[in-house]
């Protein structure tokens, strides 16, 4: 049986899970608030909707990728949200990064309805996103994810971690490591940096022994480079990180390393660097040990 998929939010990341979908053979129907985003979704073949509402009536299973928790909720429960639309036994996935309660208490409202929530963040580059080699973290009921695994293996690996939040819980725990790793890899450069060091025969070095990582790979050439157009923008970096630490202070639990990147990366987001990709968080390394040299020398 032919699984109708809406799909709501098509942005840098949106867009190409979206064709992803599209050319898996599902019949699709999207929505952005800006008209321009779904021209290249229409030029494929897909059906662009006035609203969330409209996409979400002829669909199976409706996915969401848009900027942040109050967006995700005025999608669903908006007046001409994907609840006036959907219709009992819908499956909404929302791929957006929110935190684990407002996940679990929008699984709750739905429920209600006769709709199922999974929450399913991504991890990942718009390259990734194109390519479908995202990684997904699910949570939700196991047979709502039975339901929804073949349409999530098109954008990439999938993993059920667990009841609703679970998928969003693991994020936080993705970007706990990320931004760390992040955070090391510019301070390992700098460091290099000031005392002589060529930092690109570093990074050539860490990638041959137990230091190498995706972030230290990718972000680090980024760095070497100063190519920091956005893959993944700092204001949106830290507004995540910001989630994560929520939890962890509802939770009473400390996190102290992430805490500190976390400072790190708002100073890079709240001067000229919140549009810049999140590699730029050099800068702030750099910036700090240039005034803390200069106060050497006074």
């Amino acid at each position: 049986m032919s699984v109708t998929v809406g799909f709501i939010g098509l942005g840098i990341m949106g867009a190409p899970m979206a064709l992803n979908l599209l050319r898996g053979g599902y019949p699709l129907w999207v929505h952005d608030r800006r008209a321009e985003a779904a021209a290249p979704l229409a030029a494929a073949g897909a059906r662009v909707c006035s609203s969330a509402e409209e996409a979400a009536r002829p669909a199976d299973v409706v996915f969401l990728m848009v900027a942040d928790t109050a967006e995700v909720e005025e999608a669903v429960l908006g007046p001409a949200g994907v609840v006036a639309g959907a219709k009992p036994g819908t499956a909404v996935v929302v791929t957006t990064t929110t935190s684990p309660e407002a996940s679990r208490r929008l699984a709750d409202t739905l429920a209600s309805r006769g709709v199922e929530l999974l929450d399913a963040p991504v991890s990942g580059s718009e390259a990734d996103a194109a390519a479908g080699s995202l990684t997904v973290m699910a949570g939700g009921r196991p047979e709502g994810f039975a339901r929804v695994k073949p349409l999530l293996e098109r954008l990439g690996s999938v993993v059920h971690v667990g009841p609703a939040g679970s998928g969003q819980l693991a994020k936080g725990c993705n970007q706990i490591v990320a931004t760390l790793a992040l955070e090391g890899v510019a301070e390992a450069f700098a460091f290099a940096r000031q005392n002589g060091v060529d930092p690109v025969k570093v990074r050539e070095a860490l990638l041959g022994g137990f230091a190498a990582s995706a972030v230290l790979a990718a972000q680090g050439e980024r760095m070497l480079a100063e190519d920091f157009r956005p893959g993944f923008k700092a204001r949106l970096h830290g507004e995540e990180l910001g989630l994560v630490l929520e939890t962890a202070r509802r939770a009473g639990f400390a996190l102290p390393g992430s805490a500190l990147a976390a400072q790190h990366i708002n100073a890079l987001a709240g001067g000229a660097g919140g549009e810049l990709d999140s590699s730029a968080l050099i800068r702030v390394i750099e910036r700090m040990n240039s005034r803390a040299k200069k106060g050497e020398e006074q």
